[in-house]
């Protein structure tokens, strides 16, 4: 059965299509194209009229861009669109987010904790408000990758205080700190991300976070999605599956994103972000996207960018041992975005603070792990 599109849908997805569209057509076209995928359906063209098989497009995802796109299904036995027609040709791709490199500044996430958006018949309504267009600051990081930086920096996981402080480390107090900083995040206007915040698979399993998202949703405001998050502590991620310890594979409706994925196999274990909501033509709530970020251990989830940088850090582990015994303090930071500096943006590997307990001397170091090889990285 054919789903007919709503005119101003049908308008912005033209408009997305041809490279011509605002921000929010491009999200109404993006999300129109995940849910097709999702749905496995296609989209048909009814530029030849009605009494004639329709042409074809195929919702397809560029992984590169980390994005999606429609792609024309062209063969001699398929119908043709007409010449006139907006998707006679390849979509115009010059919307579209270029591809990250290892110094492209990252910036902090802008608004709510959110990624999912309304429906996408909604999203072509909306009022232009560009606040959430990042796609030039941030090149193709998905912001899924980017809200889990900004949940972990703000729980201080990527900050390991000095021994002598006491501190415990452990896969409960990591997640205890997660929960508290969820507590201080809204998802949308007056709904607290702790609200719709999880730490472990059961509540998955258990149907728990879609009961959850449907009780909340009556009075989710209107202009935001419903949606859950699902922080998980994996040992490999795999296609749309996500291998947790002592558990069935969690699947996800699409493939789970990671930085280990991209030409740059990094091994685990990982802290994953998936996020839940509702699935396309009312079929129910389900984990739709996730992001596998590889961290140093279950211990500590400092987040890592290489195999490399894991090494790098226990060997400053072992430093901060060192001093401690020689009575100083030594405290390690990994910084999960940019900070202006005279020269431009920066994002070192590691900053090193060390400190005295007899002398109160202070010493700040920096440490670039160089854990790719190439003229980019090394720029």
């Amino acid at each position: 059965d054919r789903i007919p599109l709503p005119v101003p849908l049908r308008e912005a997805l033209v408009r997305w299509y041809v490279g011509e569209g605002s921000y929010h057509d491009e999200q109404a076209g993006v999300t129109l194209v995940q849910n097709a995928r999702i749905g496995q359906r296609w989209i048909a063209c009814d530029c030849l009229g009605h009494d004639k098989a329709p042409p074809i497009l195929t919702p397809a995802y560029l992984s590169e861009a980390e994005t999606y796109y429609l792609r024309r299904l062209t063969s001699t036995k398929r119908p043709e669109h007409r010449a006139e027609c907006p998707f006679f040709r390849d979509q115009a791709t010059n919307r579209i987010t270029k591809v990250r490199s290892h110094n492209t500044p990252t910036d902090p996430p802008s608004g709510f904790f959110e990624v999912l958006r309304p429906a996408p018949e909604k999203l072509s309504q909306r009022p232009e408000d560009d606040s959430l267009d990042d796609r030039t600051r941030n090149a193709s990081t998905p912001r899924l990758a980017r809200l889990l930086w900004r949940l972990l920096d703000n729980a201080g996981c990527n900050r390991i205080a000095p021994l002598s402080l006491g501190y415990e480390w452990s896969i409960k107090e990591e997640f205890a700190a997660l929960g508290r900083a969820a507590g201080k995040i809204e998802i949308a206007p007056g709904v607290e991300l702790a609200r719709a915040f999880w730490t472990h698979a059961r509540p998955l399993e258990s149907n728990a976070v879609y009961g959850t998202l449907r009780a909340l949703a009556a009075k989710w405001p209107k202009a935001h999605a419903p949606q859950g998050f699902v922080a998980l502590y994996a040992q490999a991620v795999r296609g749309n599956e996500i291998h947790v310890p002592n558990g069935d594979p969690v699947r996800i409706a699409t493939r789970v994103q990671s930085p280990s994925i991209r030409g740059n196999h990094i091994s685990g274990p990982y802290i994953v972000l998936v996020v839940a909501g509702e699935y396309p033509e009312a079929r129910g709530y389900a984990p739709l996207r996730a992001y596998a970020q590889p961290i140093h251990n279950g211990r500590l989830f400092v987040p890592v960018e290489s195999d490399f940088e894991r090494k790098t850090l226990n060997a400053i582990l072992a430093g901060q041992r060192a001093l401690d015994a020689q009575g100083v303090d030594l405290a390690i930071g990994k910084p999960l975005f940019d900070t202006m500096t005279s020269q431009g943006p920066c994002r070192p590997d590691f900053i090193l603070e060390a400190r005295s307990r007899v002398t109160g001397e202070m010493k700040t170091l920096v440490v670039e792990a160089m854990g790719f090889d190439s003229a980019d990285y090394e720029a």
